[in-house]
């Protein structure tokens, strides 16, 4: 079984939440050395924002477990195999 690609981007986005300056977080998320999203925190609004670099769009979240699956659904690999 391989091991879970979420917990390492749940840590990142966790760590984004946890630091306490006022200033907005800002994470970056590639994929084979391609910016696929950046991620960004607002502590004062306690939401996330996921800027897609595929679609240049941008989505808002209040819940991590949201913008962890889109970041997951961005990064993973296009086929996956179970072993």
């Amino acid at each position: 079984m391989k091991p879970s690609q979420l917990i390492p981007i749940i840590r990142r986005l966790d760590a984004m939440r946890e630091d306490q300056t006022d200033e907005v977080q800002v994470r970056r998320f590639e994929k084979d050395g391609k910016e696929m999203c950046v991620v960004r925190y607002d502590s004062q609004s306690k939401m996330f924002e996921l800027d897609d670099r595929t679609t240049n769009q941008t989505y808002e979240f209040d819940n991590i477990d949201y913008v962890a699956v889109e970041v997951l659904e961005l990064v993973q690999p296009a086929t996956s195999t179970e072993e």
